[in-house]
């Protein structure tokens, strides 16, 4: 049995990951910024070991209170997952910005995962095999030129070079950090035509999470197990 910490734990890519990980026999802590509205949530609750954590990740207070909360209980895997597509579409292109979306969009996509990361590292040095797993996107890939969501791309391009980065200081500490594309994954962010389910997504996430260890740490794939581009 692993112990799992999952953000945006409440609905989509979250929940399902809360879902599988729980039915599986798993410890999930469920993290959402709203338990009393988490229906799904709290039901899952009932008959699994999943407790659900009150958290906003855009926020430093909450993220420490959350730590505070779980004290000395080891994480063996940390499932960033929490995020915003930002400001309006039509907000955030070459000719128009609406800055403090973007500096939203930033606090969540880019600093939140940072800002639990970091506080829960005493957590993850407790596991005798710590995993980091952030969900990114392929529009943060500069090998990628679609020119749409400049504010949400800028946001996930830079948490990816970060958690690549950290990868490196961290590995030394036998804590492996990866990220994943979740794929165009038919949610409330995703829309309903988009080409696959969240349940197709999270199976894919938790093998490539699975198959996450040191020798390739740091590295960036889709939710199907392919390497994804830089």
């Amino acid at each position: 049995m692993a112990s799992i910490l999952i953000t945006g734990a409440n609905k989509g890519i979250g929940l399902e990951l809360a879902t599988r990980y729980a039915a599986a026999g798993n410890k999930v802590f469920a993290c959402c910024r709203d338990p009393d509205t988490a229906t799904a949530l709290a039901d899952l609750a009932e008959n699994n070991e999943l407790s659900i954590i009150k958290v906003s990740v855009g926020d430093d207070n909450s993220v420490k209170n959350m730590a505070t909360q779980l004290q000395d209980t080891p994480i063996d895997v940390l499932i960033n997952n929490a995020g915003t597509i930002g400001p309006k579409r039509e907000e955030q292109t070459a000719y128009v910005m609406d800055f403090e979306g973007w500096a939203e969009t930033m606090n969540i996509n880019t600093l939140a995962p940072v800002r639990v990361m970091q506080a829960l590292i005493p957590n993850l040095r407790a596991s005798h095999n710590a995993k980091v797993m952030t969900v990114t996107s392929q529009l943060g890939a500069i090998s990628l030129d679609m020119p749409m969501g400049y504010a949400y791309s800028a946001s996930k391009a830079a948490i990816n070079k970060y958690m690549k980065l950290a990868a490196l200081e961290l590995g030394k500490e036998n804590i492996k950090v990866g990220l994943v594309h979740p794929g165009w994954v038919q949610t409330s962010m995703g829309g309903p035509d988009a080409d696959i389910t969240s349940q197709e997504s999270a199976a894919g996430i938790i093998n490539v999470i699975d198959n996450l260890t040191a020798s390739n740490n740091g590295g960036f794939w889709n939710w199907n197990g392919e390497v994804h581009p830089w």
